[in-house]
């Protein structure tokens, strides 16, 4: 069994020295490695009616959401550099991240999540995207640590950090029901429009 979870053996992601925004990860000289780890975000502005009660916070920011990368099932090789850059600048298809944001901003951004492309099979915030994006560089900041198995300390953090925006691993947070809900809530709606025109998409990564 791993060792319990300690704040020295987390040091990099409970007390970073830097928190990058998303300016920084985009550009060319991008600091986050491509090393596998496990990614943690911080945010300026809480959304909508998540807890921040026992959240950890750092200089005036608040942790709500740890990640990782790879995951143990996927095959991919895609590694931290990838995926916090997808969080900052995919869709909501490509990053759970983005959609749960998106679901708890949907009202105050003014987007929607629909049905994208010839099946159908695929949601994203289609041209709200872009307002999700903005929202995030405002307000959402990320720092990491590497480590060869991250899926391993995934649930340790989890299971002893308190961390709203999660749902995998952290079914006894008094938040995930209220999160599942408003997210299946939204899938639902979603399923229920029309497809959304991918000529209307104006060339979305979706």
């Amino acid at each position: 069994m791993p060792n319990p979870m300690n704040e020295s053996t987390f040091e990099a992601i409970l007390n970073p020295t830097h928190l990058c925004s998303r300016p920084e990860v985009l550009a060319r000289n991008c600091p986050v490695p491509r090393k596998a780890g496990v990614y943690a975000w911080y945010f300026r502005k809480v959304p909508p009616r998540v807890p921040t009660e026992g959240c950890h916070q750092v200089k005036a920011t608040t942790l709500l959401y740890v990640g990782i990368s790879p995951s143990k099932s996927s095959s991919s090789r895609q590694q931290l550099k990838e995926r916090v850059r997808q969080h900052y600048n995919n869709n909501a298809f490509g990053s759970t991240l983005r959609l749960t944001l998106g679901c708890l901003l949907a009202d105050e951004l003014g987007i929607e999540l629909r049905r994208v492309g010839s099946s159908g099979k695929r949601l994203t915030f289609t041209d709200g995207e872009q307002a999700l994006s903005n929202w995030m560089e405002a307000n959402a900041l990320v720092t990491w640590m590497e480590t060869p198995e991250p899926w391993v300390l995934e649930p340790q953090i989890i299971s002893q950090l308190s961390l709203p925006l999660n749902l995998e691993h952290n079914e006894s947070h008094p938040f995930y029901p209220v999160l599942a809900e408003l997210r299946n809530k939204c899938r639902q709606r979603a399923r229920q429009l029309p497809i959304w025109s991918d000529g209307a998409l104006r060339g979305s990564s979706c």
